[in-house]
């Protein structure tokens, strides 16, 4: 028997001052079997980073073929992909050449900076690619419940997480391309 996914019902609240966003989603997150706790706040704080009212969660880790987050124009053409992670090379170049624009969201710090060094020559090509790391997750895993309320408040690529028992700072740091978040 096949081990189901986890629903996580979250009540998000964002205040962007860089976007001049500001919003509050009720959002439900499915957490794949083989996902991490962290992985999941990630896909969430990604979210935050880039919220709009028709940016939804796709499947993720469940189909190769859809991201983590993903926003389609009326007509159903991709106009934002993003993945949270490390993936291939290959399935980004797959990625630009199926969306206007592609956002990888690394996370993970030295494991994520190897990757970039191994890779980053090769993704500077593509000019629809933006590579935003998040250097410093781990306080994440400890907010992850499966009913959370969590407001973020993004400026000057900082992330402050607030909390029911607490908040931190988030620090993103934009590796290649321009800041496609507005």
């Amino acid at each position: 028997m096949a081990i189901k996914s986890t629903i996580y019902k979250v009540d998000l609240q964002i205040a962007d001052m860089d976007r001049n966003y500001y919003g509050q989603h009720s959002l439900t997150l499915a957490k794949h079997p083989s996902e991490t706790d962290e992985r999941l706040m990630v896909r969430l704080i990604t979210f935050a980073l880039y919220a709009d009212e028709y940016l939804v969660f796709g499947k993720g880790l469940s189909d190769d073929e859809e991201p983590d987050l993903w926003l389609k124009d009326l007509t159903g053409a991709i106009q934002l992909w993003i993945d949270v992670g490390l993936p291939t090379e290959r399935d980004i170049r797959k990625a630009c050449g199926r969306s206007k624009q592609v956002v990888i969201v690394l996370y993970g710090g030295r494991i994520a900076d190897m990757w970039w060094a191994q890779n980053s020559k090769a993704l500077l090509k593509n000019n629809n690619l933006t590579i935003l790391n998040l250097p410093d997750t781990q306080e994440l895993t400890a907010t992850a419940e499966r009913s959370l309320t969590i407001s973020c408040t993004i400026q000057d690529g900082q992330i402050l997480v607030s909390h029911d028992t607490g908040s931190f700072d988030i620090s993103s740091v934009m590796l290649k391309g321009l800041d496609s978040r507005g």
